[in-house]
C-alpha cells in the first residue's frame, strides 16, 4: 500500500486531472513529446518497443486518463497498476528505466502545457508517478521471484 509520502492531497489529484486533460486535447502529440523525450534522455529504451509507435502512444495516454480518473480509488487503481508492472518486467525494463520515463513524462507534459504547467503541477505528478513506478517496481521484482522459485 502507499506510503504517506506517496499521499496525494485532493489539490494535487484535481491538478493532475485539469492539467491531464488540457494535455489529452492533443492526445497524438502528447505521446509523440513524451516517446520523443524518452528517446532522447536515453536512445537505448527504443529497442524495447516494438510495433506501431502511434498505437503504443493511444495506450500511453489512455493509461494516463486511467490514473488521473481513479488517483483518488488507489484500491481500483493499483491493483491495474501492478499487472503493467508484471507485463513490464517482460519486457525488460529495468528499476533505472522508471526514472528516465518519470523525467521524460514530466519534460513532456512542461514542454505541451507551457504556462499551464507549475511547481504544484510538477510536485503533483512527481508524487504520482512515484507511486505509480514503485508499484510497479515492486510487482516486477515479485514476479521474477515467483518466476525463479
Amino acid at each position: 500500500m502507499p506510503t504517506p509520502a506517496h499521499a496525494l492531497t485532493s489539490e494535487e489529484i484535481a491538478l493532475i486531472r485539469s492539467t491531464f486533460a488540457a494535455a489529452a486535447k492533443q492526445p497524438d502529440a502528447t505521446a509523440a513529446l513524451f516517446y520523443a523525450k524518452l528517446f532522447t534522455l536515453d536512445p537505448s529504451l527504443r529497442g524495447l518497443f516494438h510495433g506501431d509507435m502511434r498505437a503504443m502512444g493511444e495506450k500511453f495516454i489512455s493509461m494516463l486518463a486511467m490514473v488521473a480518473a481513479n488517483l483518488s480509488h488507489l484500491d481500483r487503481l493499483l491493483p491495474t497498476v501492478r499487472q503493467l508492472g508484471e507485463r513490464h518486467a517482460g519486457y525488460r525494463v529495468q528499476d533505472a528505466h522508471y526514472v528516465t520515463v518519470g523525467a521524460a513524462l514530466l519534460a513532456a507534459l512542461a514542454e505541451n502545457l507551457g504556462p499551464a504547467w507549475s511547481p504544484a503541477a510538477h510536485t503533483a505528478w512527481s508524487k504520482a508517478y512515484d507511486l505509480l513506478s514503485s508499484t510497479m517496481i515492486e510487482a516486477a521484482h515479485q514476479a521474477a521471484q515467483k518466476k525463479a522459485s
